[in-house]
This record gives C-alpha cells, structure tokens and sequence, in this order.
C-alpha cells in the first residue's frame, strides 16, 4: 500500500468513494472529492482557513431548524440554487420559468378560499392577485394547488417569529375554470437575515444582501410538473442584483394602483389596493425514466 503524499491522495481515495452499490452515489462522491481536492490545491488551502471553514459550517448547522434552513439560504447566495433550477426544469418556454424556493417555506399552510385574506390582521396596503392557471396549450388547469407565502413589512416570515398562527401564507385552490384570487399586502424588499452565518460570509464582499419584492408560489396539479417561483414588483429596488440571482424577467409583473371600490374576489375596498394579474402556465409531467422506481 502506498504511502500518503500530496500528490497521490486523491488518486487513492477516489476509488475508496466509489466502491459503492449505487452507481449515481459513486458518480456523484467521486466527483465531490475531485472537486474538493482541486479547489484547495488551487487555492493552497491553509489549516486555518480550513479550522474557520469547518466552524462555519457547524455554526450553520446549529442555527438551522425546521423553521429556518441557512444551509438553504447558503446555496441560495452562492448561486448553487439557481444553478439547480435552471438545469432540473428545461420547460417549454410558454411555462411559467421556475425559480429557488428559500430558506423560508413551510408546507403546512391552512387552505384558503377564493379571494380569502392570507393577510388578515396585517398592516399593509391590500393587494389582489389573480388570474388563470393554464397549461402551455392555454387550457385551464382546475384544482391546482397554489402554496403562497411572503415576508411582511418588516422583511421577516412567520418562520422568523415566535407566532402560534399562519402568518402571509395560505394554499389556495383553482377553480374548474383555472381562476385564481390571493387577498394579502403589497410586499417590500428586504435583506437577507443578519444573525447568521450566511450573512457574515456576504460581508465578506461588496455583494448586496438583498432581494427584491416578491412574493413566492409553489404550485401542483395532478398531471404537471410542480412549479416553485416568485411574482416580483416591477420597479422594485434590487431587481438587477438579487442575493439569490432569482429574478426572471418573465416573472416582474405591474402592481397596479386601484381606487376604493369592487375588488377581484368579488368583494368591496373601502381603501385603495393593489392589483397583479398573472396567468401561471403549468407544464405538463415528464414521463419517468424507464426503470424508475423498480
């Protein structure tokens, strides 16, 4: 057996990570220990460095929850995240183009009716969007499922605060014909949390720290692909520098200033509100690979 050097680990250890059953774990540990061992040859990587890259990364993992993924939002600015959008979802480019998720969603929002008021006891000027889920033939796709959520006026999510309710998030359903209404408030931009880990590597740079206003979806119906993206408004600060590179220009749409009086679900505004009309184009499920799930 030989003996350690610099030169040879990497030729050594990548067969050991590659000696396992799983054909896609080989490829995918092999290729992490190249990589790794080539980024620190390129960089001469110091035990310093390396002790404070290691403590960053427990740091991370401990102020990471259920509530709160940083590891998420550490992909998230590096770029890692859009990179992974953008290559799993190659759709038909009549579809509405998917973006990250955040580090900031929880999948048990309460369903909401047409219309309802995810917002309800919020400050916030009121914001009505609608329009029709469709798919990429323009039929309407009924029963879709729209997940949505948003910081409040401040730039935090409810899985920022200490709250025992739904806070600006709700699933909404579409109606046979396609339709859709979302009752909340008009969203801000805010920056990225400054408490973490996360932060203090962007500090490190002149990059912003912040993203533009926005408000997420995520959408699934029987038959298509789910769909994770963002409505972003138009003007809003941070549109061309966005810390998680999220922004598409398919998804900056016109908030659009209403004076008091009917609203889109029917009701009435003794205010004025805000309005967004958006059709979301769904695209339609992928056959599996042959061989999948035997």
């Amino acid at each position: 057996m030989p003996y350690i050097t610099e030169e040879n680990i990497t030729e050594i250890a990548l067969p050991r990570w590659g000696s396992g059953d799983d054909p896609r774990a080989a490829e995918l540990l092999t290729a992490l220990v190249r990589h790794l061992h080539a980024f620190a040859r390129e960089v001469q990587l110091a035990e310093a460095e390396w002790a404070a890259a290691i403590k960053w990364l427990v740091r991370t993992g401990k102020i990471s929850d259920e509530k709160r993924e940083e590891f998420i939002l550490a992909s998230d600015v590096l770029g890692l995240s859009m990179l992974v959008v953008q290559m799993s979802n190659k759709w038909d480019p009549a579809a509405t183009p998917a973006t990250v998720l955040g580090p900031f969603h929880l999948d048990r929002s309460p369903d909401a009716e047409y219309g309802a008021d995810m917002s309800e006891g919020i400050p916030g000027a009121p914001l009505y969007i609608h329009g029709v889920v469709r798919d990429i033939d323009g039929k309407p796709v009924g029963g879709a499922v729209l997940d949505v959520w948003q910081a409040d006026s401040d730039g935090l999510y409810e899985s920022q605060l200490s709250v025992d309710e739904a806070r600006l998030r709700a699933k909404y359903t579409s109606r046979e014909d396609g339709s859709y209404c979302v009752r909340t408030i008009v969203p801000f931009g805010y920056g990225i949390p400054d408490d973490g880990p996360v932060r203090e590597l962007v500090n490190l740079t002149n990059m912003s720290t912040f993203r533009p206003a926005h408000v997420h979806f995520l959408i699934e119906a029987p038959g298509y692909e789910r769909v994770i993206t963002h409505l972003f408004r138009e003007g809003t600060p941070h549109l061309d520098n966005d810390v998680v590179y999220g922004v598409k220009k398919e998804l900056v749409v016109s908030f659009v200033e209403n004076e008091p009086g009917p609203t889109p679900n029917g009701g009435e505004s003794a205010e004025p509100f805000f309005t967004v009309e958006y059709d979301f184009v769904l695209q339609p499920q992928r056959p599996s690979p042959a061989g999948a799930g035997a």
